[in-house]
């Protein structure tokens, strides 16, 4: 079975720094601690109101993932701005995701049948440039039809649902939740897009979709980032890695 990737995303370490200003703690340290600890790549979303990530953080972690031989993927609203900022710094990898200033996290996915219009020239312009796009997206055959067909190379599908249903103990609902991701990435990797996945992972829900085989990337950043709080960063992360192997590579049953 092949090994599923780990990206970081630090966002949550500038949302402490931020609200009592300053420089601590830093998201390029906490970038850094995660590399070293195995992350695969560091994620980290700049929004348009600057709540955590600032533009200074991604100068810095730009250059801290090129000298360190690892992706930066940034996760961006589907503007102008945003556009012109990936545009100026070429990350490895675009992450179009929705966004609305009340929500206080991404809440669902990317609407891209319903926006393909506006979606696809922002596309077009980030492969242009050689940046890998991908489209956040909820595990919908209609969604992921219209990744297709404007061109994204990737799709991360948003596992919220189901990790809240975990989280609940809502088993039954749980169980049908997870049957729709692992049908949305069969049908995803059958179109030829790699297939990712991510929001509201922690140490009880990786498992079963670490599992499927289908996914090569998974994102996680507030558990991390909390659980970093009890236990430190990197053994937070090593745990998180420790599990993802388990379910992937020792074929280790999970509830």
């Amino acid at each position: 079975m092949s090994r599923l990737r780990l990206g970081v995303n630090i966002d949550h370490v500038a949302t402490i720094r931020n609200a009592r200003g300053g420089t601590h703690p830093e998201p390029l340290r906490a970038a850094s601690l995660a590399i070293s600890a195995g992350a695969d790549g560091i994620t980290a979303h700049l929004r348009e109101d600057r709540r955590h990530i600032s533009d200074a953080d991604i100068d810095a972690l730009s250059a801290l993932c090129q000298k360190a031989g690892r992706p930066l993927n940034l996760e961006m609203a589907v503007t102008q701005e945003m556009l012109d900022v990936a545009l100026r710094h070429k990350p490895h990898a675009a992450c179009l995701v929705p966004e609305r200033r009340e929500e206080r996290t991404t809440e669902g996915g990317l609407d891209v049948a319903g926006g393909h219009n506006r979606i696809a020239p922002v596309v077009d312009a980030l492969r242009k440039a050689g940046v890998r796009v991908s489209l956040f997206i909820e595990p919908s055959p209609e969604q992921i039809e219209m990744a297709e067909a404007i061109g994204a190379q990737v799709v991360e599908l948003h596992t919220g649902a189901y990790c809240d249903a975990v989280k609940e103990g809502r088993g039954d609902q749980a169980f049908r939740l997870l049957l729709q991701l692992k049908e949305a990435a069969i049908d995803a990797s059958r179109r030829g897009l790699e297939v990712h996945a991510g929001h509201g992972i922690d140490y009880d829900s990786v498992g079963p979709v670490a599992q499927i085989l289908q996914l090569t990337e998974l994102n996680i950043g507030h558990f991390l980032i909390g659980e970093a709080i009890f236990t430190g960063l990197p053994a937070a992360i090593a745990r998180m890695r420790l599990l993802m192997d388990a379910a992937r590579d020792l074929n280790v049953a999970y509830p």
